[in-house]
C-alpha cells in the first residue's frame, strides 16, 4: 500500500526539485486528497451523466449536455490532481506517449465550447463531443500498462 502511495503521490524515485519541495510543503494528507480525488471524479461522473439526460430538453438541450459533459471531463480530470499534485500531473500528461492525445482532448474540449456558445452549430458541438469523449479514453488508456497496445490489436483483428 506504501507503494502504491508514493508511485500515485509522484514520490516513486524522481529527482525533486526545489519547485516540487514547495509544492510538497504544503500538500494534502493521503486521507485528504483520496477524498478529494473521489469527490471530483464522482462529480465529473455525474455531470455527465446528468447532461445525458438534458440532452432531451427541448430547444436548449444540446446546449445543456455540453457544457455539464464538458465540465464532467474536466472534473474528471481534474481529480488525478489529488491523488499525484498538479505539477506532477502536468508533466505526466504532456510526456510523450500522452502528447498528442493531451493535446487533442484539451483542443476537443474548447472548440466543443466554442461550437456551442460562439458558432452556435450544434452539429459541430456533438462531432466536437464525440472527439473529446475518445480522446479523453485514449489518454486515460496510456494510464494503464499495453492497455493501449490491447486495443489497437482488437481493432485490427475486427477489421481483418
Amino acid at each position: 500500500m506504501d507503494k502504491l502511495k508514493k508511485v500515485l503521490s509522484g514520490q516513486d524515485a524522481e529527482d525533486r526539485g526545489g519547485l516540487s519541495e514547495v509544492v510538497e510543503a504544503s500538500s494534502l494528507s493521503w486521507g485528504t486528497r483520496i477524498k478529494g480525488f473521489i469527490a471530483c471524479f464522482v462529480t465529473g461522473i455525474l455531470c455527465s451523466l446528468l447532461g445525458t439526460l438534458l440532452l432531451w430538453v427541448p430547444r436548449k438541450g444540446l446546449v445543456l449536455f455540453i457544457v455539464f459533459y464538458t465540465f464532467g471531463n474536466i472534473a474528471s480530470l481534474g481529480s488525478t490532481i489529488f491523488l499525484m499534485g498538479p505539477m506532477k500531473q502536468l508533466k505526466r500528461m504532456f510526456e510523450p506517449t500522452r502528447l498528442i492525445a493531451t493535446i487533442v482532448m484539451l483542443l476537443c474540449l474548447v472548440l466543443t465550447l466554442c461550437s456551442a456558445f460562439w458558432w452556435k452549430n450544434k452539429g459541430l458541438a456533438l462531432i466536437f463531443c464525440i472527439l473529446q469523449s475518445l480522446a479523453m479514453t485514449w489518454y486515460s488508456l496510456s494510464f494503464i500498462p499495453f492497455a493501449r497496445d490491447a486495443v489497437k490489436k482488437c481493432f485490427t483483428t475486427c477489421l481483418a
